[in-house]
């Protein structure tokens, strides 16, 4: 066992954990306590989490999705997850957190329009794959990185509310003036299958960490 309660992989290397993957990516809990401020979700869906435990500091109930094994093996140990989240929590946040070791380009075990947040950070095309288990109203946080947040521009039944800022560990949102956010580089017209095949996203005028999408209740 490690110091800190954690297993120890083949070789003494301690089992990963949102504390040696924090140190990796920075850590996000900013991010989730502005969307909680500014929108209060209460359940929330994370494909393509990995370790990412940031949102359940401030949101009650999420879901996690991965198909790494290490991921898997982590969230087993109720305990170490727990204990990773105590003490760095808002009041109600982390009450309750699921793990789902698959794939989610397929089928997941979950209730549809479930959810009224939806993340993709660095994990593909969540959107085109888990839009039906995101509640009418419901959040789209994506960014660029493999172009979701540029399919999501594209797609009629989202609206832009907000542009999230990361600078020194602190991320803001802004949600002002968006007609600024989204604007392509190149003159050409964005086209959807040309960034899924590519699987990037599209080169904007003003750039941002990630975006905020609302799915429109009545869209026609």
């Amino acid at each position: 066992m490690s110091h800190d309660g954690r297993e120890n992989e083949p070789g003494g290397r301690t089992s990963p954990s949102w504390g040696s993957y924090r140190r990796s990516i920075g850590d996000r809990t900013s991010l989730f306590g502005a969307l909680r401020t500014e929108w209060a979700p209460m359940k929330a869906l994370y494909p393509g989490s990995y370790l990412d435990l940031s949102p359940s500091t401030a949101i009650p109930s999420v879901t996690y999705v991965d198909l790494d094994r290490r991921a898997a093996r982590y969230f087993a140990e109720e305990s170490i997850v727990r204990a990773e989240i105590e003490g760095r929590t808002q009041p109600g946040a982390g009450t309750d957190i699921a793990f789902h070791h698959a794939d989610y380009t397929k089928p997941l075990p979950i209730p549809l329009a479930n959810f009224d947040l939806l993340i993709s950070l660095y994990a593909g095309p969540v959107w085109d794959h888990c839009r039906q288990y995101l509640a009418p109203g419901g959040l789209l946080l994506a960014n660029t990185s493999h172009g979701d947040a540029s399919l999501a521009a594209l797609d009629p039944s989202l609206q832009l509310v907000a542009a999230v800022h990361h600078r020194a560990g602190v991320y803001r949102l802004d949600t002002s003036d968006l007609d600024r956010y989204l604007i392509a580089k190149r003159p050409t017209a964005p086209d959807a299958d040309a960034i899924r095949r590519q699987g990037r996203g599209i080169a904007y005028t003003k750039t941002a960490f990630a975006y905020v999408f609302r799915a429109v209740e009545d869209h026609r």
